[in-house]
């Protein structure tokens, strides 16, 4: 057995590859993937540019489809789809096999709808309708926009992966917001045991700037440190509230958690271990979306052991030291996740660009 799978019978996590092409399906290489003990897929624009611009699998379909008349959006669109609805096929298994734990594979919406919830859910009715697979998960950033989307969407029936998060105040917002969804289905007495749902917390990324602005402050022992921190945080929240009595009603009914994911989670310094991200947030209900090279050494050399309720006090504290140090920790989650869903629009425009020049060369 692999790390990957002693992660998830000794410690309840589930591994999440955060990358899918069809290079690494036709490769084999997702196959051997899934026999290593990862248990679902995530995407978003910025991993289908790498994908469709890596490789030539993608040449015939684009020249085709432009040849038909087909704009670079639809073309994406097509693309997208066709790769996603491969691995929900080859992930469908599992989710059956795990009694519809795992297996989820992840699409997101348009980044340029992140402030708009009405087109937000129009266009995750959209994708839940056209791929038509149970394991299925839609993308939505936690925004106040995507926060309003996030608990419509629930209330249809659409598996949700709330994005771009990281504060504790994303977190409340996302997690009540599946609460609620979930009572208004069950207020129409509506199903609420066939749902599912993760709330991606970013890590590293907070690292890359609470870093710089501990090191203006002239402290160098809280580096490194405070993602981690914060994703405990959050951690003891979700067991707040998925322990209460609101929460018992509807998993009386059936529902199932939402459980947290932990994203972002490469380690940008190499000054620091490269399975920082993995070693430390370790702990039941949670999955941990992993790029190739990560998985890669979280099974070489990775140690395991439950981590992610350990320290929480210790965390907290390091999270409050941050004021002292006139650091305004709130301001920085808040503009991480402006710039997170910048980030992605950029992404998803440069993944358009790339579309449209293909397609130029082989009619060229």
């Amino acid at each position: 057995m692999s790390k990957l799978h002693h992660l998830y019978n000794d410690f309840g996590q589930s591994v999440w590859l955060d990358f899918i092409s069809r290079d690494i399906i036709a490769s084999g290489r997702f196959a051997e993937l899934l026999d290593q003990g990862i248990r679902g897929v995530t995407s978003n624009p910025s991993i289908f540019n790498k994908a469709i611009s890596g490789s030539s699998l993608y040449d015939e379909e684009i020249a085709r489809l432009d040849k038909a008349g087909i704009d670079g959006y639809a073309i994406y669109d097509v693309l997208s789809r066709a790769d996603i609805s491969v691995a929900a096929g080859k992930l469908l298994p599992l989710y059956q096999d795990s009694d519809r734990g795992d297996g989820y594979v992840s699409i997101e919406v348009n980044p340029d709808l992140a402030y708009d919830a009405e087109r937000t859910v129009l266009e995750a009715r959209r994708l839940w309708q056209a791929i038509n697979y149970p394991n299925l998960m839609i993308k939505v950033p936690a925004t106040t926009e995507g926060v309003t989307a996030i608990r419509q969407l629930i209330s249809e029936g659409v598996n949700v992966n709330a994005t771009l998060m990281f504060s504790l105040a994303d977190y409340d917002a996302v997690a009540y917001a599946y609460i609620e969804g979930l009572e208004l289905r069950a207020a129409a007495g509506l199903d609420v045991s066939g749902l599912a749902s993760v709330a991606s917390f970013f890590v590293s990324r907070i690292d890359v700037v609470v870093d710089k602005a501990l090191e203006a402050a002239g402290n160098t022992e809280l580096q490194g440190k405070i993602a981690i921190a914060n994703a405990k945080l959050a951690y003891a929240r979700f067991h707040e509230v998925f322990g209460g009595e609101r929460w018992q009603a509807l998993a009386e009914k059936g529902a199932r958690v939402q459980r947290p994911l932990w994203a972002s989670t490469s380690t940008k310094n190499p000054a620091y271990s490269d399975v920082l991200y993995v070693e430390n947030l370790i702990g039941p209900h949670t999955v941990n979306t992993l790029p190739l090279k990560t998985i890669e050494a979280t099974l070489d050399h990775a140690r395991l052991a439950r981590t992610i309720d350990k320290g929480v006090e210790e965390a907290r504290a390091q999270i409050a030291a941050l004021a002292d140090l006139d650091i305004d920790f709130d301001q920085i989650t808040d503009d991480l996740q402006t710039a997170g869903v910048e980030a992605f629009s950029n992404d998803f425009h440069k993944l358009l660009d790339t579309i449209t020049r293909r397609a130029w060369s082989l009619a060229s």
